[in-house]
C-alpha cells in the first residue's frame, strides 16, 4: 500500500514537471512562429496545462478504468473553479478585462451542459469524441480571431505572463519531447498507484478520479493561476481556468473517447450537475464588475470542500 501512495506522489510530481517543460517549450516555439502572447496564453498554455489530464485519462481508459478517466476531467473542471480560481481570488481580487474571456464563460457553461447530455446514457463513444474534437478546433480558431480585437492593455498583460522565446529551437523541441515523455511516465505511475489505493481502501474508481487524481492533475493550473493572481494578472488567472475547462471537455475527453470509448461508471448525474453548477455560478460572479473578489473566492472554496465531503462520504 505504501508503494502505491509513493507511486502516486511520484507520478504527480512527474506530471507537474512534464507539463512545465511542455508548456515552456511549446510556448517558445509558438512565439517563434509569430503567435502573439495572448493567443499563446489562451491556447498553447491552456492546452499545455491540461496535458496531465490527457495523459492520465488516456492511460486510465486503456486500463479499462473509464471512471478514473471521466472522473479526472469532471473533477478537474469542478476543482479548477472551486479550488484554483477560489485560491487565486483569495490571493488578490481578479479583474477581468479581456473580452474573449467574457465569451469563454458562457462557452464553458455550454460545453459543460453538452457533456452532461452526451454522458446521460452512461457512454461516451467515438462519434461523440469526434464532435468534441471538432469543437476544440473551432474554439482555437475562435480564439485566434478574437485575439486580434483585444486592447493593447490585455496584450501587454499576457506578454508579461507568457514565457517568451529563449535559447535555441533545438532546446524548445527538447523541452517538448522530454516533457511529453515525463508526462507519460507520470500518468502511468499515478494511475497504477490510484488503482491499487482504490482497491485496497475500498474506494471506487470514480471517487479516486474525482478527488485525488483530479486535484493532482490540476497542479499546473493551480501554480499558473495563483502566480498570475499574485502578479495582478487577473486575465491570465481566469483565462487559465476557463481555457483548461474547455480543453478538458472538448480536447481531453474528445481524444480519449476516440482512442477508447468510455463508460461513466460511478461518475453520476450529481457530479455532472455539480460541474455545470460551478460553471453557471461563474456567470453572475464575473458580471459583478467583471471582478472576482476574495469573499467570492471563499464561497467557491467552501462549496468545493462540501462537494468533496459529499463524494467521499457517499461513494466509498
Amino acid at each position: 500500500m505504501l508503494w502505491a501512495w509513493l507511486a502516486m506522489a511520484a507520478g504527480l510530481g512527474l506530471l507537474y514537471v512534464g507539463a512545465e517543460g511542455l508548456v515552456r517549450g511549446s510556448a517558445s516555439l509558438a512565439g517563434r512562429l509569430g503567435l502573439t502572447p495572448l493567443v499563446i496564453g489562451l491556447t498553447v498554455v491552456a492546452f499545455g496545462t491540461s496535458m496531465p489530464e490527457l495523459a492520465v485519462s488516456v492511460e486510465a481508459a486503456l486500463n479499462d478504468r473509464s471512471a478514473i478517466a471521466l472522473g479526472n476531467v469532471v473533477g478537474s473542471n469542478i476543482g479548477n473553479i472551486g479550488l484554483i480560481l477560489a485560491l487565486a481570488a483569495m490571493v488578490t481580487p481578479l479583474a477581468v478585462q479581456a473580452k474573449v474571456l467574457r465569451v469563454d464563460t458562457p462557452l464553458v457553461i455550454a460545453v459543460s451542459v453538452l457533456l452532461l447530455i452526451l454522458v446521460s446514457d452512461g457512454h461516451l463513444g467515438r462519434i461523440e469524441g469526434t464532435a468534441l474534437v471538432v469543437g476544440v478546433l473551432a474554439y482555437v480558431a475562435f480564439s485566434l480571431w478574437s485575439a486580434r480585437r483585444e486592447s493593447a492593455v490585455v496584450h501587454a498583460e499576457f506578454a508579461e505572463g507568457v514565457p517568451a522565446p529563449s535559447g535555441s529551437v533545438g532546446r524548445d523541441i527538447l523541452f517538448v519531447v522530454v516533457g511529453l515523455a515525463v508526462l507519460v511516465v507520470g500518468a502511468r505511475m499515478l494511475v497504477q498507484g490510484a488503482i491499487t489505493v482504490a482497491e485496497a481502501a475500498g474506494l471506487s474508481d470514480a471517487v479516486i478520479g474525482l478527488t485525488i487524481v483530479a486535484i493532482g492533475t490540476s497542479l499546473p493550473e493551480l501554480a499558473a493561476s495563483v502566480v498570475a493572481a499574485a502578479k495582478g494578472e487577473g486575465d491570465i488567472a481566469v483565462g487559465n481556468v476557463l481555457g483548461s475547462n474547455l480543453f478538458n471537455i472538448l480536447g481531453i475527453l474528445g481524444i480519449t473517447s476516440l482512442i477508447q470509448p468510455l463508460e461513466s461508471g460511478g461518475v453520476g448525474p450529481t457530479d455532472l450537475w455539480v460541474m455545470v453548477g460551478f460553471a453557471v455560478l461563474l456567470a453572475p460572479l464575473m458580471r459583478t464588475g467583471w471582478r472576482i473578489g476574495r469573499w467570492e473566492g471563499v464561497m467557491l472554496l467552501l462549496l468545493y470542500v462540501s462537494y468533496l465531503a459529499l463524494v467521499i462520504s457517499g461513494k466509498g
